[in-house]
């Protein structure tokens, strides 16, 4: 099952994330900070649960892009974690649905990424550079950078993708292996 994360779910969170990414506290630091960080969208939090345990979580962020007209609100799927006795299973998979689908009824028109184009080609993502997209960060490898298209984008919508400072303070971005 995929719900909404409640106050309840944040030691559960904490320990998926914990485990999925094996780096101590960075990325669970990283989802506490975006949870409460001011931004011009709220973030979208979901976890999956196995019998009422929490076994995966994601969030959606509050990005921007910068566009030739104007700054635009757009969104980061990161982190995205599974507890690793229930990868494979299709959880990360059900996550990144609900995630997009989320914003999407929002209206938001990208949501910007960093990982295995393997992985996330399949679930609706893309290479970011070819259609226009320019990373934020150097150590970003080029087909790491994935962007999702979604109903609201329109063709002019294309620029530099803008992470949040939390990813700045946390240095979350482009350290981690893509599987590229």
């Amino acid at each position: 099952m995929i719900r909404p994360e409640t106050l309840d779910d944040h030691d559960a969170v904490r320990t998926v994330h914990a485990e999925a990414f094996g780096d101590g506290e960075r990325v669970p630091g990283l989802v506490a900070a975006l949870r409460v960080a001011r931004a011009a969208t709220a973030p979208l939090s979901f976890v999956a649960t196995v019998d009422d345990r929490v076994v995966g979580h994601v969030l959606l962020s509050a990005t921007r892009l910068d566009a030739p007209r104007r700054i635009v609100d757009v969104l980061s799927l990161s982190p995205l974690g599974v507890l690793p006795a229930h990868q494979r299973r299709g959880i990360g998979s059900r996550l990144v649905a609900h995630a997009l689908a989320a914003a999407e009824g929002r209206g938001v028109p990208l949501v910007f990424l960093e990982g295995s184009p393997r992985y996330y080609g399949s679930r609706g993502f893309e290479a970011a550079g070819p259609l226009g997209f320019r990373s934020p960060s150097l150590r970003i490898p080029g087909p790491a950078f994935q962007v999702a298209r979604l109903s609201a984008h329109e063709p002019w919508m294309t620029g530099t993708f803008v992470y949040s400072d939390v990813f700045w303070d946390f240095d979350c971005v482009g350290l981690r292996e893509h599987g590229i």
